[in-house]
């Protein structure tokens, strides 16, 4: 089982337009509701894949009822605990005609130290019954400990579990001296977190070969859309590609990529092997309507394709 954890949930409204046109009346071509949130979106693709996952997250009102709903009906075991305030609605405007996404975030939870105390003691009951891999991520709730993703590491390390962190600035920056397992970002999100722009691949390695070093991690994974995956340890620099898609949703990419890491590793791949089935999950989600929306028959299609 691979557990996910998703601080600050959220349930998406896909939104179809061509053209995002400021002051003008727009039509969208279709909408769709998913999964919101870096973690509990890669327990939606691994859920796809087969793979008993759990989502833990925090959750409030309506709806925060239908993310729960639709967890379930994804696949995924809810772990909900429940708090005050409102789930964030994330209303993701596909432009067609770009291949773009942006969102606009709507609601705030209002997490007590006291949720925050059940979702660790959860968090603890879970490691204890056997989890292979934890997925975290995302941003945190407003006056969440900005340490908590370190302290969930923590115990997680203590577990003997490996956990891959899937986070931007201070809560990542928090988190790195826990050493997770795997530190996951997208180009902007590592310019974002180390301040660091790096115009080309070659520039990014060896930024992300110093980041490493520095803050003594095992693996760095940066995600580069188009131009693939690249993965840093402190042995190795990967650079892994599947064929561009025709592009329809490319929200959840990101998270897809996460899934196949920890599912892949769990199975015990090596780095190569895992990495191809990560490129090919992260192409094969853009091919979806939903957000990390994910097909294995996909999935299947893309993997003799990838290139290391």
């Amino acid at each position: 089982m691979i557990l996910s954890v998703t601080p600050n949930s959220a349930l998406d409204r896909v939104i179809f337009i061509e053209e995002f046109r400021p002051g003008a009346v727009m039509r969208a071509s279709r909408t769709v509701e998913a999964v919101g949130g870096k973690g509990l979106d890669a327990s939606v693709v691994l859920a796809a894949f087969g793979v008993e996952t759990v989502g833990m997250t925090f959750a409030a009102g309506p709806i925060g009822e239908r993310l729960a709903s639709l967890l379930e009906r994804c696949g995924v075991i809810p772990e909900i605990v429940w708090v005050g305030g409102e789930t964030r609605i994330a209303h993701v405007i596909v432009e067609t005609l770009h291949g773009r996404h942006s969102h606009i975030m709507i609601g705030a939870l209002r997490v007590a130290p006291a949720d925050y105390a059940e979702l660790l003691r959860r968090f603890r009951a879970r490691l204890a019954a056997g989890v292979t891999w934890v997925v975290a991520g995302g941003s945190l709730p407003a006056g969440a400990p900005p340490d908590l993703y370190r302290t969930l590491g923590a115990e997680a390390s203590q577990a003997g579990v490996p956990f891959l962190l899937d986070s931007v600035g201070a809560p990542a920056l928090a988190a790195l001296c826990g050493r997770p397992t795997i530190l996951k970002l997208n180009r902007g999100e590592f310019a974002a977190t180390f301040g660091i722009s790096s115009a080309t691949v070659a520039d990014l390695r060896r930024a992300a070969q110093a980041v490493l070093a520095q803050h003594a991690l095992s693996a760095l994974v940066l995600t580069l859309g188009r131009e693939g995956i690249l993965a840093i340890t402190p042995d190795h620099a990967y650079l892994v590609a599947a064929p561009v898609q025709q592009e329809v949703n490319a929200a959840g990419s990101g998270d897809a990529v996460s899934a196949a890491l920890a599912w892949r590793f769990s199975l015990g791949d090596d780095w190569r092997a895992a990495l191809r089935w990560a490129a090919a999950a992260g192409a094969a989600t853009v091919l979806t309507e939903g957000t990390a929306e994910c097909r294995m028959e996909d999935v299947l299609r893309i993997l003799p394709e990838t290139t290391i």
